[in-house]
């Protein structure tokens, strides 16, 4: 006899419960803490992420599982995969938070519904990875996406930030119908929510129902799309970045791209492998695209532009989704589709790490014109050095070993399923993304840019035609003029950019560590 009681395992689903708690009490604590002291809500969210994180190491010994009902499978598995994307995605969301406090404080941010948006939005992209039944899949994704639009819209009063959260909204809303309703083909046709049923019954599914069920495999690969920022899902991506808070934008460009991509992994290799016909040459068609157009509007970047820096970052995104998409295509061609997902998961993380690095130096400078970065060597050099490593490894380049060795295993994934095409436009691409980050990276090391004057050489007096006393004014008045004192730099803020370059140093000197993920068994 079939029972529908649940065993609960805490310990398994402790991540983003911890998680999700510590943002309720931060809500709570926000009612009660004077201005003065609202940078405490900061301070509680890190300790949060870091239990969280700290929560996964009980995990690693084996595979957990929980909301289990007998014949049916279990709705939360704590496997290899689950915990990968979960260490990037709470990482991700711990260094975000040290990049938002200078944003909070400047910006006049609510501190305490921004604390609890962010680690709530953390929470739902902790759960979707371990997700394995459409409904917690769909539930994780919301909740890690809806807290999203408040975050980016939450500076008040300014309309550039409300457009691109609206913009954000529309696509975001667009893309959980068509999910929805693909998962609800699925179900018809299936008569299952969890994910290793819809597999068993893809294979035999009832010939009145095949054409059903290739609608809702595809409208779900859809859905899924717009949360990636696959072209040509992809319009909403460079303005809500440079409409955001950086903090905020950055957050969507790695928590976002990996909650989009482990929902894209599970129901492909664990829902629909028998309909790898479908969704793997629909995932090389847009791999291709997604690549080709990030990669030529980031080419075209005007560097006087404002905030050009966090335009080119978001056009970037969009092509390195591209490299992302070739092994999850790769794997509807081979027979070990767990490889192709651990490229997938290796190029993810060294993804994570530089960019977010990336836009912690754009934060350290502030938001500004890719203009505004020639000469940054002359006037602060370990910033021009940290940055300068994050796009080397961003292009793939030595000394950014980890770059490289991430884009090998895509070559590598593409290759061993017979995609020799894909793995030429990869290649194309990656040429031409050297463009566009090694012309960032020169301008880090030019000569500074000469100091405007407010006024022509012609228009100040000469100094014959000052009388002595004016003269000895001048000169004492300069002399008393105190130095100017150098520009505070934000504890948490340089945390972060430190932690990323450490974490890149170390992928770096360690490629194998990339390797050794790629061929790590996922499931």
């Amino acid at each position: 006899m079939t029972t529908l009681v649940q065993s609960v395992d805490w310990l398994a689903i402790a991540p983003p419960t911890l998680t999700a708690l510590v943002a309720l009490a931060l809500l709570v604590a926000d009612l009660f803490l004077p201005e003065a002291r609202k940078p405490l809500l900061g301070l509680g969210a890190v300790a949060g992420l870091a239990l969280a994180l700290l929560s996964l190491l009980p995990l690693l010994d084996g595979d957990r599982a929980t909301f289990c009902v007998d014949g049916a499978g279990c709705g939360y598995r704590a496997d290899h995969f689950a915990l990968t994307v979960q260490l990037l995605v709470l990482g991700g969301a711990l260094l975000t938070a040290l990049l938002s406090f200078t944003a909070v404080r400047e910006q006049r941010l609510p501190a305490g519904e921004y604390w609890f948006l962010l680690l709530s939005s953390a929470a739902g992209a902790a759960l979707l990875p371990a997700a394995r039944d459409l409904a917690t899949l769909i539930v994780a994704l919301e909740v890690a996406t809806l807290p999203s639009f408040a975050l980016v819209g939450l500076r008040h009063g300014e309309r550039r930030s409300a457009e691109a959260a609206l913009k954000f909204f529309l696509s975001s809303v667009t893309a959980t119908a068509v999910t929805l309703l693909g998962t609800a083909f699925v179900y018809a046709s299936t008569g299952s929510v969890h994910l290793d049923a819809i597999a068993a019954a893809l294979g035999d599914v009832d010939p009145q129902l095949r054409t059903l069920a290739r609608v809702g495999v595809v409208l779900t690969l859809v859905g899924f799309a717009f949360k990636t920022a696959a072209v040509p899902f992809h319009f909403w991506v460079p303005d809500t970045y440079t409409g955001a808070p950086l903090p905020v934008a950055a957050y969507l460009s790695v928590v976002g791209k990996a909650v989009g991509f482990s929902g894209l992994a599970l129901v492909t290799v664990r829902a629909f492998p028998s309909y790898g016909n479908v969704w793997g040459p629909a995932l090389a068609v847009l791999a291709a695209l997604t690549m080709t157009i990030g990669n030529a509007a980031a080419l075209r970047q005007d560097p006087t532009r404002p905030s050009s820096a966090v335009r080119l970052l978001a056009w970037s995104s969009v092509g390195q989704a591209g490299y992302l998409l070739v092994p999850l295509a790769s794997a509807a061609y081979t027979d070990r589709p767990e490889h192709a997902l651990g490229a997938t998961l290796a190029y993810a993380l060294m993804y994570a790490a530089v960019n977010l690095g990336s836009f912690a130096a754009v934060a350290l400078l502030g938001r500004g014109r890719l203009a505004d970065f020639r000469g940054l060597y002359a006037r602060k050099p370990a910033l021009a050095l940290l940055l300068a490593f994050f796009l080397l490894c961003l292009a793939g380049l030595p000394p950014g070993l980890a770059g490289l060795f991430a884009k090998l295993a895509v070559f590598e994934a593409a290759i061993d399923a017979g995609l020799g095409w894909l793995a030429v436009v990869t290649a194309v691409n990656v040429a031409i993304a050297l463009v566009y980050y090694l012309r960032w990276t020169a301008t880090l090391f030019r000569a500074p840019p000469e100091p405007a004057t407010d006024a022509p050489a012609t228009d100040a007096p000469a100094a014959r035609d000052l009388p002595a006393a004016g003269a000895g004014t001048v000169t004492a008045v300069r002399e008393k003029a105190p130095a100017e004192a150098p520009p505070r730099r934000p504890l948490a803020l340089v945390t972060a950019l430190a932690l990323c370059g450490l974490l890149a140093v170390a992928l770096s000197a360690a490629p194998q560590l990339i390797l050794r993920l790629a061929d790590t068994r996922l499931f």
